[in-house]
């Protein structure tokens, strides 16, 4: 079975960031993306409006987000960069519980 999520996040207000973001993903680490699978994310999608953005994601049933994350950054070196270069990118959301740094959303509706 699959599961989704959704999350959010702000890009920094500081001229460029939005550009480098973008062109980042564009080219994402092949590292990365074989990280994101081993894993448990089938499907990763990110939206943007402004300096939010939208992330749904798809995963194997089991997927913990705290658990494998964390396996996904100490399985994969080139993932703790990635994960670093983003962090110097992005704000937590003002919606985000302390300590959290993607604010989990909640499905209120589904078609």
């Amino acid at each position: 079975m699959t599961q989704h999520f959704g999350q959010t996040i702000l890009l920094r207000d500081d001229p460029g960031v939005t550009d480098a973001y973008e062109r980042h993903h564009a080219t994402i680490w092949p590292e990365v993306a074989v990280g994101l699978r081993a894993v448990g994310i089938e499907h990763m999608r990110i939206w943007r409006i402004g300096r939010r953005l939208f992330m749904h994601m798809e995963t194997t049933d089991g997927f913990d987000a705290g658990r494998d994350f964390a396996r996904y950054e100490r399985e994969t070196p080139r993932a703790a960069e990635w994960q670093r270069l983003m962090e110097s990118l992005q704000e937590p959301a003002p919606e985000a519980q302390p300590g959290e740094w993607w604010a989990q959303m909640t499905l209120v509706f589904e078609l």
